[in-house]
């Protein structure tokens, strides 16, 4: 396997005499072995002091110490390229928390030694540049081929972030734990309380844009005993379904099936970062309702498994679940109306419920909204994948209305109240207010209609 560096990299690397002992290491040797094109890249040099790294890296281009206290140097060159060079150091654990290690830089340590500290087997893979050879001390490349996530060594368990890592390392790339990895987080699962809330988040976060199988993501945290500090999703396990509509199992199976069929849609993969992520996070938590709703009911002559208004009782179990994530408030406005209103394809769809739709769901869309109900509606085998007759009729009729991808905008504005000799006062909210209301009504949808509508308001 052979990492392709860019030509000014490869340069660098080998006419700088400081950098003869210089690998690539991390995610850069990872992806390549995914075939994934490399953009980032990592260098770790070794029999050199932090002060020489520096030295030497200034003959190439602009030198910034974006990590000081972890013996990071990014090289910026004149084409604009930036690089991280960084030197190996040991870290011991000497206080509580993601922060509480001690640092020390040592220009003697092996190779194997450093990459011995890394979180993951195929995260702990080197590239020697100058050979084009892979150095694999623990057994990364045959984890690999065998999607196997494994821990590297007992350092491991000295940072419990590293569990929410292998959450998302699974998910993006569809791997399954060593049965050792997975008991030694379950060893360190009440370490949870060290961990930063914004750390925890930007891991939940890469696995909502990232992931290629979510599901292995979600299983990771189930096995592990780490979906216990996502009570939210916990209480979605053992919660039944009726088999007639929901022959794939328990909320939480249909949840990991939803949001492994989102991530098959053309629209989740073409869409910008915060869309992936909000489609995915409505997705997980779409049926957050069900464990306080679902009850046995007799319904046609017979039990039945049911879940009335579990749509709406889930927004506060979804505000909670992306509170502990410490989700932006860009997700706090867009998830909630999605999971509200996941079930919007099974109502009449007329004009007037479209306009009312594109309302309700704002700062998010109509469309959006279709790609999250197709992966609930897909997450149902062996029942087949796809988007049910209500998501396309209600696509249809936003596209007809203009409202696939915004909510209506009131067409009477304030200038129109002046323009008819009205005064600015605290009466003209209330005026538009009612004419957006009666606009939504399909009382009007063009300004003649705005204008012919507060005349007669105005008459009577």
């Amino acid at each position: 396997m052979l990492v392709e560096l860019p030509s000014e990299l490869r340069g660098i690397l080998t006419k700088t005499p400081e950098l003869a002992r210089a690998f690539l290491v991390g995610g850069c040797v990872r992806d390549a072995l995914l075939g994934i094109s490399v953009k980032d890249f990592d260098v770790e040099v070794f029999g050199v002091s932090y002060a020489s790294l520096i030295d030497a890296l200034a003959k190439c281009g602009r030198v910034d110490l974006v990590g000081r206290s972890f013996g990071v140097v990014k090289l910026t060159t004149g084409s604009g390229l930036a690089y991280d060079f960084a030197i190996p150091r040991r870290d011991r654990k000497v206080a509580l928390g993601h922060k509480g290690f001690e640092v020390e830089f040592d220009a003697d340590i092996t190779p194997q030694e450093a990459a011995s500290r890394r979180d993951f087997t195929i995260n702990a893979l080197m590239f020697d540049p100058r050979r084009g050879e892979v150095l694999d001390f623990f057994g990364g490349l045959n984890d690999w081929r065998a999607r196997v996530l494994r821990h590297t060594s007992e350092a491991f368990v000295e940072d419990p972030l590293r569990v929410l890592r292998g959450m998302q390392f699974a998910g993006r790339f569809g791997l399954r734990p060593a049965p050792e990895t997975v008991t030694l987080c379950q060893s360190i699962k009440g370490a949870f309380s060290e961990l930063p809330v914004e750390r925890v988040g930007d891991e939940w976060f890469k696995w909502a844009a990232k992931s290629t199988a979510p599901s292995a993501g979600l299983h990771f945290l189930a096995d592990t005993g780490w979906l216990e500090h996502f009570p939210e999703i916990a209480a979605l396990r053992g919660t039944p379904q009726d088999a007639e509509w929901h022959p794939e199992g328990d909320v939480f199976t249909h949840t990991a099936h939803c949001c492994d069929a989102l991530v098959k849609l053309p629209a989740w993969q073409a869409a910008d970062e915060e869309s992936r992520i909000t489609w995915m996070l409505a997705v997980l938590a779409h049926d957050f309702g069900k464990p306080a709703a679902t009850h046995q009911s007799l319904r046609d002559g017979r039990m039945r498994i049911v879940s009335p208004g579990h749509e709406e009782g889930g927004v506060g179990p979804a505000l909670k679940f992306l509170s502990r994530i410490n989700a932006p408030n860009t997700y706090l406005h867009r998830v909630p109306p999605l999971v509200a209103n996941h079930l919007a394809h099974l109502q009449t769809i007329t004009d007037r419920s479209v306009r009312r739709l594109a309302k309700r769901l704002e700062p998010e869309t109509i469309a959006g909204l279709c790609v999250v109900m197709t992966a609930d509606h897909s997450g149902r085998p062996p029942k087949p994948p796809g988007a049910p007759e209500g998501v396309r009729t209600l696509l249809a009729k936003a596209e007809e209305l203009r409202l696939r991808d915004s909510a209506p905008k009131p067409i009477l504005q304030g200038r129109h109240l002046v323009a008819a000799g009205l005064k600015p006062g605290k009466e003209f909210k209330t005026l538009l207010d009612e004419a957006f209301e009666a606009q939504l009504e399909g009382q009007f949808d063009d300004p003649e209609g705005a204008q012919a509508w507060l005349e007669g308001r105005l008459e009577g």
